[in-house]
């Protein structure tokens, strides 16, 4: 079953909108898929359609610098506290205090932000690839937890997450790089992957030495042969949305690392009680979640977490989007049972026969 969803727009800060999809009875429990870098929110339509059908109100914003939301060439857009106001915005025009965030890539780092600066209105939180007190802490968070194994540290500093610092030392040229071919690049981003030969990531590591893609001088000369991930009509509006707004406000995501790290570093002593779930990507080899360290704080700061892997890339809600979301849904039938649905509205009750004929 396909939804048509219905399109929003919620204003905050004065002039600045998020523009948002929805679809599903509108009383029913409220579940945000918030997407990462780079994306729109209607790339969530498989998860969209899934959980509208089965009676939740599901919301995916196009995040600040995306799609039909504002994207401005203003570098204080968008730093996680400007994000999460954004986010609280969104929240309260669905007449709701609470929902289940769902996040993945950079929508893990921004619900993460939620749920470290305003739990309460946090019911359960989804991340997928990025865990929850990681990329949201920005470099302290990271950096510590590298496998060394695989990058020494006189070789490589940073790690995989050499090519984040790119962005803070060139960012201008960063953004004229992916702005060569704005339609070379999404096809590139979504092309169905194969399983990783090496751990080792090689072009991620290494970026600031020889440049993206491993030194590839433009977008323009990457074969994009190959079958996208995407639906047709998805994909077509996922290119026409980066079309738009190109990649300054997406890049700008990696500009706040101190940033961040002072906003939600404040509460990060802070442990979360709600339901978590953490969706491993198996084949994921930059965010790591494996072979490295990088879960760990998540384990000592969530108190009731579940965590399953999915044999995937980097994005496992498009590559194997019915196994992201049954993992979701077997989630929020054991953690939070309240909020599937049948409890919303009348309530759900189960009555079992004694076999005794009425008197």
């Amino acid at each position: 079953m396909s939804f048509r969803t219905k399109e929003h727009d919620v204003f905050y800060a004065g002039c600045k909108k998020i523009h948002y999809h929805t679809a599903g009875p509108v009383l029913g429990p409220l579940i945000i898929f918030i997407h990462g870098w780079v994306g729109t929110g209607i790339l969530w339509k498989a998860q969209i359609n899934t959980f509208a059908a089965l009676g939740f109100r599901v919301i995916a914003p196009d995040m600040p610098g995306y799609g039909q939301s504002t994207s401005r060439r203003v570098i204080d857009d968008y730093h996680q506290e400007a994000i999460v106001e954004g986010m609280k915005a969104l929240l309260e025009a669905q007449g709701r205090d609470a929902a289940i965030w769902v996040g993945h890539d950079w929508g893990a780092g921004v619900v993460s932000s939620v749920a470290t600066q305003h739990p309460e209105v946090v019911k359960a939180l989804i991340t997928a690839c990025v865990p929850f007190r990681s990329i949201e802490l920005g470099w302290g968070s990271l950096l510590p937890l590298v496998n060394r194994d695989l990058y020494p540290v006189g070789e490589y500093e940073l790690g995989q997450w050499d090519y984040m610092k790119k962005y803070e030392e060139d960012f201008e040229n960063v953004v004229k790089w992916f702005e060569d071919n704005v339609t070379n690049f999404c096809k590139i981003a979504m092309l169905h992957p194969q399983p990783p030969q090496s751990r080792f990531a090689s072009m991620f590591s290494t970026v600031r030495k020889y440049g993206w893609f491993g030194g590839i001088p433009n977008l323009s000369t990457i074969a994009t042969n190959g079958q996208s991930l995407l639906p047709p009509d998805v994909y077509d509006s996922f290119v026409g949305g980066m079309q738009k707004t190109g990649f300054w406000g997406p890049c700008a995501y990696y500009m706040h690392h101190e940033r961040n790290a002072q906003f939600n570093g404040r509460k990060s002593n802070n442990a979360l009680t709600q339901p978590v779930l953490f969706i491993h990507a198996a084949w994921d080899v930059v965010c790591d979640t494996k072979t490295s360290r990088l879960a760990e704080p998540m384990r000592r700061a969530c108190s009731n977490l579940t965590e399953a892997t999915i044999q995937s890339d980097h994005y496992p809600q498009y590559q194997k989007p019915s196994e992201f979301n049954a993992v979701v849904c077997r989630f929020i039938i054991e953690k939070v049972p309240s909020e599937w649905p049948g409890f919303w509205d009348t309530g759900y009750m189960s009555r079992r026969n004694s076999g005794r004929s009425p008197v």
